[in-house]
Parts: structure tokens; C-alpha cells; sequence
């Protein structure tokens, strides 16, 4: 009689319990996560739960919203990795440093308005005063004096 108990309760017949493992029987599809559906590389899954943290009480957040945030996140940071790696190639190094993602954010114009933190260990942007440098003869050599 428990033999009988205990096949009843179970779904594809073994011991028990929801089956065996997935992809056998019916046709189940294996679990895609939200960035793989949405072919990025960032977690939609993780900046929907952010905001839905931060939203005022008890308003929903919309799942594509989530998959527009990482789109943006993911855009933006591929353009400061790739502007911080030619600037790491310009100094000849493979390794991008603090300095390499200063000079890439300060050079360009929009990511400049964009990002107004102060990176630590940036360093400051090269620049000279026109007042400062001296008066230049058309030879381009020095002032005579």
C-alpha cells in the first residue's frame, strides 16, 4: 500500500517528487537568463531588483526598463574601456590604469560633461597657459632680448 502512495504522488514515475531531471519528457526549453535573451552582457536581472529598490513605494518597474538601463550601462562602458585602451596603447602598456581612464574621459567632450567625478589616482590633464608660454619670433625660435 505505501508503494503504491508513493508512485501515486510522483509525476513521470520514480520515488517521487516533480521528475528527473530537466530536458527529459515534455519539451523543456532550458532556463535563458534575461541578459542572454536580450544579448548583453550586463544583468538585467540584478538592475531590475536595484530599481525596484529604489522607486518610491509600492510602484511597479516595467522589465524592460531593466533591459534598457543595462543596454545604457553596457554602451557606456564599452566606450570608456575602449577610449581608456587606446590611450594604454599609447604609453605602450597593456594594463589600463586610473591615469589611462582620466585621459579618456577628460579628452572626450560628451563623456566629459557626462562624468564630472574625480577619478583618484587621474592625475590632471596636460595644459599651459597661453600668458605663461613665451612670445614666439616667426623663426619659431626665442625672443631676442
Amino acid at each position: 500500500m505505501s508503494g503504491i502512495a508513493k508512485s501515486a504522488k510522483g509525476g513521470k514515475g520514480g520515488k517521487g517528487g516533480k521528475g528527473g531531471k530537466f530536458g527529459q519528457g515534455k519539451n523543456k526549453k532550458a532556463p535563458q537568463s534575461r541578459s542572454l535573451k536580450a544579448g548583453l552582457q550586463f544583468p538585467v536581472g540584478r538592475i531590475h531588483r536595484y530599481l525596484k529598490q529604489r522607486v518610491s513605494a509600492k510602484n511597479r518597474v516595467g522589465t524592460t526598463s531593466a533591459v534598457y538601463t543595462s543596454a545604457i550601462l553596457e554602451y557606456l562602458t564599452a566606450e570608456v574601456l575602449e577610449l581608456a585602451g587606446n590611450a594604454s596603447k599609447d604609453f605602450k602598456v597593456r594594463r589600463i590604469t586610473p591615469r589611462h581612464l582620466q585621459l579618456a574621459i577628460r579628452g572626450d567632450e560628451e563623456l566629459d560633461i557626462l562624468i564630472r567625478a574625480t577619478i583618484a589616482g587621474g592625475g590632471v590633464i596636460p595644459h599651459i597657459h597661453k600668458a605663461l608660454l613665451g612670445k614666439q619670433t616667426p623663426e619659431g625660435g626665442l625672443p631676442k632680448e
